[in-house]
């Protein structure tokens, strides 16, 4: 494995978002100087913060699972996770809404689950759920032990017998034709591969390596953090300063600063330069290659994951009959990818996220009243010239408020008080290339090896960590990216300085 050289004592971390704080975490327990430079006042990038006349609400992912990725980190300055974090358990994880009027509760007890899906489906698609999760977990363990949890810096890297096993898994083969190898309802079908939409591709598209996100949706478990998404930053940036590290939030880096082939420190934009001697960038890669570091060698033009469009409703009105998590799929289907992703359009039909976290902790609201998070799957600004400063954004709000009506919200939008309308083109503001916040779609030349890597091709002490680099997008993946991100700097089992 490729490692940074030269000296290592101390580390200069640009953005306190999940990676930075997990290779922080990791970097402190190995002995490291780390200072972690955050443009805003809290920690999190994208897993942020938004208050607003009592209603606080998550800026970024709202879906938790993997809880033991947060506690690695933690453990590596000897931090037990449960004296920082208060995580509950969903039940059901997701609720799913289909056309025809019926729903289906997602459970991760497998022994319920099968219970839910015979009710809803027939006995045989409950056979064919119990045999998919002994595929997707054995399918998990293989890739996390051997393709996820480890640096790659070449194909070769990838060649050995578990790459046989992943092969005669099938994991190479399309998505959706694996997961119709288990399931023969639609129902089923979509609710076990919809997450393809979070690697940037449909399912008939995706690799069907990709099923172990279904796998850490549906059946490993999702959390609620007491507080909200943003408590895990907050708890792991916590964490790091009780172990030394120091954080200078409200502090913008303006570049990396280089001498002969390595990077020497940052400067900010009141003109202060910090030096370090290994440099750790958390801003999405691209945007990193393009706005802090010299020129030359930035990687290839990539191809992006779709977008969305985000609302974030604080509402007087409350529906007893929903989820913490609902998806509501849309009659279409194939057709709903192909306009986001190839055709660049809105849905016609839309499939929507909605998550209520006011039902699992009413303190993210005022008294009597409720938080919505509504996410529609939009074409980032790569695939569509879609004109979102202008009325687009407030014409798509109100079209989805009323598609939310037709679909039993019934009084949705009367019941607003607070709103925020989040669009591709308020990611790109913040600093996501194409405006989308999911990074760079999974395709297999963007998987692995062949994604952009977290060590620095010319620059020898200058390391990346998120979702633009390995392993990729998704909050268990981020947290990876970070421990992956301090081996560069330390060596696989902590090196020495």
């Amino acid at each position: 494995m490729r490692k940074v050289t030269g000296p290592t004592e101390h580390v200069v971390v640009v953005g306190a978002g999940l990676g930075g704080l997990a290779c922080a975490l990791h970097l402190a327990g190995a002995g490291r100087q780390v200072t972690v430079v955050e443009r805003e006042s809290v920690p999190g990038g994208r897993a942020g913060r938004l208050a607003v006349d009592g209603y606080t609400f998550d800026t970024g992912p709202t879906v938790l699972t993997m809880p033991e990725l947060i506690a690695e980190p933690l453990a590596a300055v000897g931090e037990d996770l449960a004296d920082w974090l208060e995580l509950t358990p969903l039940d059901p994880a997701y609720r799913a809404y289909y056309p025809d009027g019926s729903t289906l509760d997602v459970r991760t007890d497998t022994v319920r689950m099968a219970a839910e899906i015979s009710r809803v489906c027939g006995p045989r698609e409950a056979d064919g759920y119990l045999r998919f999760v002994d595929f997707a977990r054995d399918l998990w363990r293989l890739e996390r032990d051997h393709f996820i949890d480890r640096n790659l810096d070449t194909p070769i890297d990838l060649l050995n017998l578990n790459l046989l096993k992943l092969l005669g898994m099938g994991g190479f083969r399309r998505l959706q034709p694996k997961i119709n190898q288990f399931f023969r309802d639609p129902r089923t079908q979509r609710i076990f591969s919809f997450q393809a939409m979070y690697a940037g591709l449909a399912p008939h598209d995706a690799l069907a390596i990709y099923a172990v996100i279904a796998y850490l949706d549906s059946v490993a478990g999702v959390f609620f953090p007491k507080g909200g998404m943003h408590a895990v930053p907050r708890a792991m940036a916590g964490a790091a300063e009780k172990h030394g590290v120091q954080f200078r939030y409200d502090t913008t880096v303006e570049k990396v600063t280089t001498a002969n082939g390595r990077a020497t420190g940052v400067i900010t934009s009141t003109g202060q330069h910090i030096p370090a001697d290994v440099v750790v960038l958390n801003p999405d890669l691209p945007v990193a290659y393009r706005d802090l570091l010299p020129a030359s060698r930035r990687p290839r033009r990539l191809r992006y994951s779709p977008s969305c469009v985000v609302l974030h409703i604080g509402s007087r009105q409350g529906y007893g009959k929903i989820a913490h998590h609902n998806i509501h799929f849309g009659a279409a289907w194939k057709s709903t990818f192909d306009q986001v992703i190839r055709q660049g359009r809105l849905m016609s039909d839309p499939s929507l996220l909605v998550t209520n976290p006011s039902r699992t902790d009413p303190a993210v609201a005022p008294d009597g009243r409720h938080t919505y998070y509504v996410l529609a799957p939009t074409p980032n600004l790569d695939a569509a010239a879609l004109d979102w400063t202008g009325g687009l954004a407030r014409r798509y709000a109100d079209e989805l408020v009323e598609v939310l009506e037709q679909r039993g919200y019934v009084g949705f939008g009367a019941g607003v008080e607070v709103e925020r309308i989040i669009t591709p083109a308020d990611w790109a503001a913040q600093g996501m290339a194409a405006g989308t916040p999911f990074a760079s779609s999974h395709t297999f030349l963007q998987t692995g090896p062949f994604r952009p890597g977290n060590l620095h091709p010319t620059l020898e002490n200058v390391v990346f960590t998120g979702s633009g680099t390995q392993p990729g997008v998704g909050v268990p993946m981020v947290l990876i990216s970070g421990k992956l991100a301090a081996s560069r700097v330390t060596g696989p089992n902590g090196g020495t300085r």
